[in-house]
């Protein structure tokens, strides 16, 4: 029995829908929570060609959502464990592998040679990268997000019954400062919820290939998993939003979409080590988490000052030219920056971008900063 013949038998499936999907081609953008899902149904339902783009390696705080990997896999990157995974299941679909992440510079290229895209991103600066992309190649594309126990989905760049298409920035025009963004590191996420979000992506997909159903085009779906509360958004074209889009493929490799979402005072670990090398006596590494707070650092030289006392302490900083504040994930630290801009007018202050949890941290062990 051909492993389709339950797909074939619906009513507005057919031959004709599965023909759809073994010649149709999907980039998934992000393999993680919501990727997971999405790509395993996608693989299941017959998908031809998929794409699947990440450059980031399994990590043990994923396991709880991320069901393609297991802890045999940590350390891995994430698109090439997510395509052996999936060939080894379902081998009647071709999977490219795509281990790095979406850039400006190489967005146009992958995404023109994809029918449609599933933005399972985790960040802003790629949702309105692949929104500006796909508008100007004319690609269709789904996009899921979650936020604690509520997610969220949507249909972009799509026609349909007279409607006409929207974009992410008929919706959000701009992207929120850096400082204002949610991340699930802080904020935790029950892995069940990408999960839920992420099949449903899959599922707009395949509608939106086989042409049958309702696809969510102009219209967002909010679902609360612990209420089982949920809701229907419908989007207009909004006044001048396509003017905050490039104007063509060029512009659009020439936009800094990073800059949308962080501010200058980022910097990465690697400099952070530079200039405490360089200048440790008028340079000084700050913990603003909170005392106890897991992974543990082991770092000399190191001042624990937890966001919520920083104004209070502040003073201990004022002995120091440059400052470098660093989390969990590089969004406490931001707020650290604004906090003490007025109380320090005199330092430079950063935040180290990432926090402990980025590759380049050195949140292990002493030595492993020696080695970066």
């Amino acid at each position: 029995m051909d492993r389709f013949v339950r797909q074939i038998n619906l009513r507005e499936m057919g031959v004709e829908g599965q023909d759809r999907l073994s010649n149709a081609s999907v980039l998934v953008v992000g393999a993680g929570g919501l990727g997971c899902p999405a790509l395993l149904f996608l693989a299941a339902a017959g998908v031809g060609k998929i794409c699947i783009l990440d450059g980031d390696r399994v990590s043990v705080s994923n396991l709880n959502r991320q069901v393609l990997y297991g802890r045999k896999d940590v350390g891995k990157l994430k698109s090439e464990v997510a395509a052996q995974q999936l060939s080894e299941k379902y081998g009647d679909s071709d999977y490219h592998c795509l281990p790095f992440f979406l850039t400006p510079e190489n967005a146009a290229e992958i995404i023109e040679d994809c029918d449609l895209v599933l933005d399972c991103t985790d960040n802003f600066p790629t949702r309105y990268l692949i929104n500006d992309a796909c508008v100007l190649l004319g690609k269709p594309f789904v996009q899921g997000a979650i936020f604690e126990d509520e997610g969220q989905i949507g249909v972009f760049n799509l026609p349909h019954n007279d409607r006409p298409a929207c974009t992410y920035r008929d919706l959000y025009p701009e992207p929120p400062a850096g400082n204002l963004i949610p991340d699930c590191n802080e904020t935790g996420v029950l892995g069940v919820l990408p999960g839920v979000i992420g099949t449903l992506q899959a599922s707009e997909a395949i509608k939106i290939i086989c042409k049958r159903g309702e696809p969510l085009a102009g219209k967002i779906f909010f679902l609360n998993l612990y209420t089982n509360e949920s809701y229907t958004l419908e989007v207009s074209p909004r006044p001048g939003s396509s003017s905050t889009i490039p104007s063509d493929i060029d512009e659009l490799r020439s936009r800094d979409y990073g800059i949308a979402c962080r501010t200058e005072v980022e910097v990465s670990w690697l400099t952070a080590k530079k200039w405490l090398e360089s200048d440790n006596s008028h340079s000084v590494l700050v913990d603003v988490r909170n005392p106890g707070e897991r992974p543990l650092m082991n770092l000399p030289d190191t001042l624990s000052l937890p966001l919520i006392d920083i104004e209070k302490q502040g003073g201990r900083l004022e002995k120091y030219d440059r400052i470098l504040f660093f989390c969990k994930i590089g969004q406490r630290s931001l707020t650290a920056v604004e906090k003490m801009r007025d109380l320090l007018p005199d330092s430079e202050l950063y935040s180290v971008e990432g926090g402990v949890l980025h590759p380049d941290s050195p949140v292990k062990a002493t030595d492993q900063w020696a080695r970066n």
